[in-house]
């Protein structure tokens, strides 16, 4: 990528330039690595020491570090946002050219936009629908009656089971799959009886999912992810699940079936949902958390158990097994404190 002069990354961020608008930067770098010619960001105060000595040629950073800062500075309400939207401008991404690879297999009935490009070893199955400036990397599956909207990118060995529908813009991490079967099964006297699933996955635009995660097709509804939706590597989306608008969530999270998130919730690492439950629009529940009742409110939800020593926790636990006994005869002396109590009052 050329440079870009801090004029026009002031531009580009709405941030307010505090220096040379002519400076060339030409990529991003740490605050205590950065080099002439490179933009660094100033993420939290605990990085502050590093700022005084930077190298960078421009840092962006809030109003309340500015008067700190050695060097040219872009000064923002949101730093976070600002270094994002700069970063991309600085590592711009080529697009892969339009058009199918030769090693790719592609069902005859199969609409693929011109401006789409198929990658090597890529099947494409009967009745899909690929949108505009559509990318699909090297080994992606997508099974047939698969809708791809404009713009949307599978980076490489991505499996869109059948009837898979991706809205535009969105960008599907390598070794996800989307529409696998979900996880229904009826007993038969100890036997197990798969129950055929007959949802789809549906994304709305701009979602992104990533690598390694899985997304099941719905039993008999769809399985939904709204506008927005940024899921990290690692997570399971259990079938009929419902995800609202720019909802985000971290690695290792498990969603069991048929739960309802809301809008602008976050989910952070390792925590679980359990099934059929409703968290409304603006939870945020704490990493490690078991979610195992709705929580119709919004805010933050934690329930851990920080680590501690072996030998303490299982005396702890030991504890804990006796909580229900001790609770019991607390009630009971209570009662007893009462009763005394009573009596002790005058006539």
């Amino acid at each position: 990528m050329p440079p870009l002069s801090l004029e026009r990354l002031a531009e580009l961020t709405g941030a307010e330039l505090r220096g040379d608008p002519a400076c060339q930067v030409v990529q991003v770098a740490s605050l205590d690595e950065a080099q002439p010619g490179q933009l660094a960001f100033l993420a939290s105060k605990r990085f502050v020491p590093y700022l005084e000595s930077t190298r960078a040629s421009a840092v962006i950073l809030s109003a309340d570090y500015a008067p700190r800062c050695p060097t040219n500075a872009l000064v923002s309400d949101n730093p976070q946002l600002a270094y994002a939207l700069a970063a991309a401008a600085l590592n711009e991404r080529p697009r892969a050219p339009a058009g199918i690879h030769e090693t790719a297999v592609v069902d005859p009935s199969a609409e693929i936009a011109a401006s789409a490009s198929v990658g090597a070893h890529c099947v494409i199955g009967a009745d899909c629908v690929i949108g505009e400036n559509v990318e699909i990397g090297p080994n992606c599956v997508v099974d047939d009656a698969c809708e791809i909207g404009a713009d949307s990118r599978l980076v490489a060995s991505v499996t869109l089971c059948k009837g898979t529908r991706l809205g535009r813009r969105c960008l599907i991490h390598p070794g996800a799959v989307l529409g696998a079967d979900g996880f229904g099964l009826a007993n038969d006297r100890g036997r197990w009886v798969k129950i055929p699933q007959l949802g789809r996955v549906i994304l709305g635009d701009d979602v992104e999912v990533g690598a390694c995660t899985t997304i099941d097709r719905g039993a008999l509804k769809d399985t939904v992810l709204h506008d927005g939706v940024k899921l990290d590597n690692q997570i399971q989306v259990a079938h009929n699940v419902e995800i609202g608008e720019n909802t985000a969530m971290a690695a290792h999270v498990g969603i069991s079936g048929s739960t309802r998130i809301g809008s602008g919730c976050t989910v952070a690492g390792a925590a679980g949902i359990a099934g059929h439950l409703e968290l409304a629009d603006g939870v945020h529940v704490s990493g490690l958390t078991a979610v195992s009742r709705s929580l119709r409110k919004p805010g933050v939800y934690t329930s851990t158990v920080p680590a501690m020593p072996h030998d303490q926790w299982g005396r702890n636990f030991a504890r804990l097994r006796q909580l229900d006994d001790l609770f019991r005869r607390v009630r009971a002396l209570e009662k007893i404190l009462q009763e005394n109590n009573t009596d002790a009052e005058p006539k």
